[in-house]
């Protein structure tokens, strides 16, 4: 079964083989971690529990899965070794749901839980939980329907989700689950240390690292510090390099390579890196994590790549292509591919055959006020940086860019402007001092 395209129950993933890209295995799946949720809503299902060899239980989070299918699960191959540790807003699903009496909300009859399903939402690698596998059974049922199993959405059945009262801090997390990370980040940043650390702590490590690539310097310093070291460690993983970078340069030297050591080597590699470079230069702003294709691979390979939900505008906005490896700092870099001119290409057309080698690429020591010059003059939102051989090191984004150029306190002087639009929206609506409604 590929990943997204039916639905899986829990039952035929416990005891699954766990792969990484090239076949060898990585583990066995023992349970899936899931997060509840208030009203009713299908949980969020955050990644599986897998045991290693050495009997290790660690967890992979669902987005680094990127297929399921018959009798196995494939991985990204970046997988981080540390013990899993289950967090007060997890849920083991085969450990906690599974055999639980629940009520149907139609009937009100109890039921067994024998089964959950997942389903993958579309396009993207985040998955929810959407059904229940049930048994009906004894206690005032008619004989007859007594051992009947039937498949019910989630939301028909009451007894596990969460309820409403009594579950502040998971209501919390409810309402904070449908804001953009900058928004969120806005709402950390005024809450008290205390309630900050707190809501830090419930947040999985992908959400927190969204949120903590938004927060002023010091907020980032101040969370990062209230965390674990091994959590910490955990969440520089989840953000890019160049953020992470950044964040590690603000802490004590002792510090910052004591959390180095603690990351799995092949995500704390490219943060070595940058950090090696000035930070107001393109080496010390760029990411190394580009899209780089080789140049015999199509546009249709190319389109894919964009395609990527979790791949930000402006490096979806052109492919780089490069001699092999692939991976950052690369082969030798042979030119860049726009969006635009991928979309009125045939898909089995060669990127190498398309490639726009006017745009030079930067050096890695380009100060900031000529970065902001050549992006300015090309009418671009990412630019290129190779080395001295011209090997890609990475890119430098039109938003990185902003974030050196605009003063410290923007992000709250527009979480204020933010208010005042709203404010003058409900005015506009209902007029200054009416009720709504």
């Amino acid at each position: 079964m590929v990943l997204g395209a039916q639905r899986v129950f829990v039952s035929h993933l416990s005891g699954v083989a766990v792969f990484d890209p090239v076949g060898d295995q990585v583990g066995r799946v023992r349970d899936v971690v899931a997060m509840l949720r208030v009203g009713g809503r299908p949980p969020r299902v955050l990644g599986l529990v897998v045991e290693v060899v050495s009997r290790r239980r660690i967890f992979l989070p669902m987005t680094r899965v990127t297929g399921v299918a018959s009798g196995q699960v494939i991985t990204t191959g970046v997988v981080n070794m540390r013990r899993f540790e289950q967090r007060p807003t997890e849920t083991l699903v085969l450990g906690e749901l599974l055999d639980r009496q629940v009520t149907l909300v139609e009937t009100g009859e109890k039921v067994t839980v024998l089964d959950i399903g997942l389903t993958q939402v579309p396009g993207r690698r985040d998955w929810l939980i959407d059904k229940v596998f049930v048994r009906r059974g004894g206690g005032g049922l008619r004989r007859r329907r007594a051992g009947e199993t039937l498949t019910v959405e989630w939301s028909a059945v009451t007894g596990l989700s969460l309820e409403e009262e009594g579950q502040g801090a998971a209501n919390l997390l409810a309402t904070f689950e449908q804001l953009r990370p900058a928004d969120l980040a806005n709402v950390l940043h005024h809450l008290s240390p205390k309630r900050r650390a707190e809501v830090a702590a419930a947040l999985d490590d992908d959400r927190l690292a969204d949120v903590l690539e938004e927060l002023p310097e010091d907020d980032q310093v101040e969370i990062l510090g209230k965390l674990k070291e091994e959590r910490a460690a955990d969440v520089l993983e989840a953000m890019d390099p160049d953020d992470a970078a950044d964040l590690l340069s603000e802490l004590p030297e002792g510090d910052m390579n004591r959390l180095l050591e603690l990351m799995e080597p092949q995500d704390a590699a490219p943060v070595r890196r940058l950090l090696t470079y000035e930070e107001r230069t393109a080496g010390g702003m760029m990411t190394t994590d580009p899209i780089v294709l080789r140049p015999d691979a199509t546009v249709a390979d190319a389109l894919a790549r964009v395609r990527v939900q979790d791949l930000s505008a402006p490096l979806a906005a052109q492919v780089y292509v490069c001699r092999p490896p692939e991976e950052t700092p690369t082969g030798k870099y042979l030119g860049l591919v726009h969006f635009q001119r991928l979309l009125r290409e045939p898909p089995g057309t060669l990127v190498g055959s398309v490639v726009d080698t006017d745009l030079r690429p930067l050096p890695p020591d380009t100060p900031l006020p000529t970065l902001t010059s050549y992006l300015a003059a090309y009418n671009i939102v990412s630019v290129p940086v190779v080395d001295e051989s011209g090997s890609l090191l990475g890119a430098v984004t039109v938003d990185d860019v902003l974030d050196h150029l605009l003063p410290d306190d923007w992000r709250e002087a527009a979480a204020r402007e933010t208010f005042a639009v709203h404010e003058q929206t409900e005015n506009r609506q209902y007029g200054p001092g009416t009720a709504d409604g």
